[in-house]
């Protein structure tokens, strides 16, 4: 006489088998994934901080020409008055820069959106 699951039996055991094979092909895909969001991140904060660095240097290169400029127009009539005037503008750009830096750290989006999406579709899938 036969089981209703087969003569051997292996029906049994195959379902967990099954049921692990989907579960690592799943995690597998997921892992590489987040491999590969991975290397896109390390790849777009490399080149944001180069050319962030490169627009630095070149703002602080024109901001002392343009102040010398200035200080060589007014130097002879108000000179005091241009000095004090450049340190001011200097004082207030970088306190909208302090403000904007910190809305900028506080305000950060998931860097890994796709893998965290990923998983939970398959937590919906796998839910009854």
């Amino acid at each position: 006489m036969t089981s209703p699951t087969g003569p051997t039996g292996t029906d049994q055991s195959s379902s967990p088998r099954r049921l692990g094979a989907a579960f690592l092909g799943l995690l597998h895909s997921h892992v590489e994934l987040f491999g590969i969001e991975l290397q896109e991140q390390k790849a777009r904060t490399v080149r944001l901080l180069l050319f962030a660095g490169l627009a630095l240097v070149f703002a602080l290169l024109l901001l002392i020409g343009l102040s010398a400029l200035l200080l060589i127009l007014v130097w002879d009539s108000y000179r005091l008055t241009g000095i004090i005037g450049l340190c001011g503008l200097y004082t207030l750009a970088a306190l909208f820069c302090a403000m904007r830096l910190k809305a900028a750290v506080f305000d950060e989006s998931s860097p890994f959106h796709s893998t965290l999406e990923e998983l939970a579709n398959d937590r919906e899938r796998l839910m009854p």
